[in-house]
């Protein structure tokens, strides 16, 4: 990290920190992009041996490559991205957009694609899994190109490389990318303002308290500075790196944990720091007067599919409920009762159980009461790993609720032209194929001339006494008939086929 002066001429110069840049990692979900990250996390960290480790999950960490600081956030994803940008956060500097080399573009791309272009930030295009067979970066570049992206390779200006997470080819090049990218960005911090920057992670520990893991983006932040948030304040009690070792100030583009927040911050929030508590609640206030509650309307055609939430961190949650809106809600409205941090436990349960509601575990665990009193009381818990299972989870369990539609499709007619056998609730008749097939186990309408005088089903159909599945036009049969009504010479036995389709959203 350098100091560097560098100013406006109509202002007084001030010195300015050459940061080192915040990455933040895109792309579709199978395209590999925890596995690079977890190939760089190998890798040695700042000021540790290699192999250091991170305890928990806390959202970004640092790495030092040839002397020069890469920090990264480690999110579920761009929906936690957008989240964050969703709120007016400067997240990150630059951005990597990891594409599977063997898959190509997929949807999921292009979305993360879209949250690039609209935070207006530089990117990279990695291209991942390059070590497999069917590996085919020139076809990927091409589809880009329909995207309107162009690498360098192609004409373009935006940089391309080929990487594999598997084998660790190409990481070291994508660090020096990296740095090239950031020198080119000349990216400054002014170290005299005051503190400010972005909550990128957050949750409730049960013995320290409300826990957040903020980036600075301006000033320092050090210990007992008061800071604040559009929702909370708090002052600076502990301050940790992101290997949790306790320090006295952080930097631009460090990662800290803070303990000290009077509740959870929201990920995404801006945080500041203030003189005093009095400037921070001033702060505080102001923001919570535009806050406009949302109102649940619900029409008499449209049903309810109540969730509950359980998580291991706020920024999923966050992440989660963002993409849990994008879902059609027309037919099947979905309605949170609770979302929190935490292991699933019996209050859980018991919300679930009076408010009719399915649980979602999002990399938790059920503790041993809970699921006693879930097997006793029937309550549905899904537990998922991956945001886009959780999302497909709830998408079919809302298309089991909607109204299934019956598709009926006529097969053909036959008119009777002998009665054999008459019991209790079941007829054989004889009769010829007028129109179209007759099929076994199809369905009869039983209509004398043009009244529909009855209904039931096809049991057996045999030609010439002999059992057979389909029967067609011109042919004659005998038709083992069952149902209540009475089948007579000269009626018309409609043949037709019904399908419940599960409802769609």
């Amino acid at each position: 990290m350098e100091m560097s002066e560098v100013g406006d001429e109509t202002k007084s110069q001030r010195p300015l920190f050459q940061k080192p840049p915040v990455v933040v990692v895109l792309g579709h979900v199978d395209s590999g992009k925890t596995s690079i990250l977890n190939t760089i996390r190998k890798l040695q960290f700042t000021g540790e041996k290699p192999g250091g480790a991170i305890t928990q999950h806390i959202g970004a960490y640092q790495i030092k490559k040839d002397s020069k600081e890469i920090t990264f956030i480690d999110t579920p994803g761009h929906e936690a991205f957008s989240a964050m940008r969703s709120r007016g956060a400067k997240v990150a500097d630059i951005a990597i957009l990891v594409i599977d080399a063997a898959e190509g573009v997929q949807p999921q791309t292009r979305e993360a694609l879209s949250h690039i272009k609209k935070a207006q930030i530089p990117f990279i295009v990695v291209l991942n899994k390059i070590d497999k067979p069917e590996a085919n970066s020139e076809k990927v570049k091409r589809e880009l190109q329909k995207e309107e992206i162009l690498v360098e390779d192609l004409g373009g200006k935006i940089p391309a490389i080929e990487v594999s997470a598997k084998t660790g080819q190409g990481i070291d090049e994508l660090l020096e990318l990296i740095s090239l990218v950031a020198e080119m960005e000349n990216l400054r911090a002014d170290i005299q303002k005051p503190g400010e920057g972005v909550v990128i992670e957050s949750y409730l520990d049960s013995q320290r308290g409300p826990t957040a893991t903020l980036i600075l983006n301006q000033g320092i932040l050090k210990i007992a500075d008061i800071v604040g948030t559009p929702t909370t304040l708090g002052k600076v009690k502990i301050l940790e790196n992101f290997q949790g070792k306790s320090v006295e100030k952080i930097l631009p583009a460090d990662p800290a944990i803070v303990i000290g927040f009077e509740a959870v911050p929201k990920v995404g929030e801006n945080f500041k720091v203030f003189p005093d508590y009095e400037s921070a609640r001033k702060h505080l206030e102001v923001k919570k007067k535009k806050e406009v509650p949302a109102v649940l309307e619900i029409r008499s055609e449209q049903k309810v599919l109540n969730l509950i939430l359980k998580a291991d961190v706020l920024g999923s949650i966050e992440a989660i409920e963002e993409v849990l809106k994008e879902l059609p809600q027309e037919k099947v409205i979905l309605r949170i009762l609770k979302s929190e941090v935490g292991e699933i436990n019996e209050s859980d349960i018991k919300l679930a159980r009076s408010g009719r509601a399915v649980i979602l575990g999002f990399r938790v665990k059920s503790n041993l009461a809970a699921k006693q009193l879930a097997k006793r009381e029937k309550i549905k818990i899904m537990n998922f790993e991956i945001i886009y299972d959780l999302v497909e989870g709830v998408r079919n369990f809302m298309e089991k609720i909607v109204t299934p539609t019956v598709v009926r499709e006529e097969l053909g007619k036959v008119k009777v032209l002998a009665i054999f056998l008459t019991e209790k609730n079941r007829q054989i008749v004889g009769g010829k194929v007028i129109e179209g097939e007759v099929r076994k186990g199809a369905q009869i309408k039983v209509f004398k001339g043009e009244e529909l005088v009855g209904q039931g089903k096809l049991i057996n159909l045999q030609k010439n006494k002999k059992d057979i599945e389909k029967i067609g036009k011109g042919e004659e049969c005998g038709i083992l008939f069952e149902g209540d009504t009475r089948i007579e010479e000269g009626d018309i036995l409609v043949v037709y086929t019904e399908e419940r389709r599960r409802g769609e959203l």
